[in-house]
This record gives C-alpha cells, structure tokens and sequence, in this order.
C-alpha cells in the first residue's frame, strides 16, 4: 500500500495569505502597528516595508531598539508568555505587515517544520544581531 504524501509547505505562501487567525494590512508611512503596552496577543512578519522599534521608559525617555524590514518577524515575545507589549513598532516607509494571532502560529510552528525551520532562523538571526550591536557598544564605552 503506498502512502499519500503530504504537499510540501512553502512558508512565504503561507505568510502571503489570509486564513485562520492570519491577516494582511497596509500601513502608510509613519503609522503604529502596535503599542508599548497593548495586549501581546499576536505576532507580524514585514512582506514588504520597513519598521523601528521603540521603547519608552519610566522617565519619558524613547529609545529606538530596532529598525525591522522585509522578512523579519516582530511581537514574538507573545509565545514566551508576555502579556503586554514591551514596545511600540511604527512603520518608516509605506508597509505591507501579516498579523498571526497567537494559536494561529503556535499551531503552525507545531505542524509545519518548514515554518518552525524559517522562524527560528529569525531568533536566532536576530538573537546574533543583538549580541553583535552589545559588544560594539561596549567596545564604545571603554
């Protein structure tokens, strides 16, 4: 007895698409996808555009933490259990950005290799970045 093969996913079809859970929205230049203090209740992949990540501390003092494009994945901190938003993302040119609801990626990172492949890709991309621009800003305080 032969067995069905499952069609291959393609997870850049898959993030080109709205479906369950999943949306698609345009955002003009200078416009907030989402805000310090919202409900961390999704993630977003940039398919086209350009983003900064900001945060504000207790002081009123913003400092940009981020500058995102095409390809990456922001809102993350959703799956590691934060409740709120720890900063504020605004797009810097006109953007296209998919919104996934939480159980919308949980699930598919659970059934789909190729996306949870792709998307720990991106952390551990963006985890290398991030401990790339410490060490040259420690090497500027020395």
């Amino acid at each position: 007895m032969a067995l069905k093969r499952r069609p291959s996913f393609d997870p850049k079809s898959f993030l080109a698409m709205v479906g369950e859970g999943r949306s698609i929205g345009e955002y003009r230049r200078d416009e907030i996808v989402m805000s310090q203090g919202d409900p961390a209740d999704a993630v977003f992949y940039i398919q086209s555009g350009k983003v900064k990540v900001t945060v504000v501390s207790e002081q009123g003092k913003e400092a940009v933490v981020a500058m995102l494009g095409a390809n990456d994945f922001f809102g993350e901190g959703c799956l590691a259990g934060q409740a709120r938003r720890i900063a504020t993302v605004a797009t810097m040119t006109d953007s296209v950005i998919v919104r996934m609801e939480k159980a919308a990626i949980v699930r598919v990172i659970q059934q789909e290799p190729a996306f949870s492949g792709m998307f720990i890709g991106h952390l551990l991309a963006r985890a290398i970045r991030v401990e790339a621009d410490l060490r040259r800003s420690a090497v500027q305080f020395e």
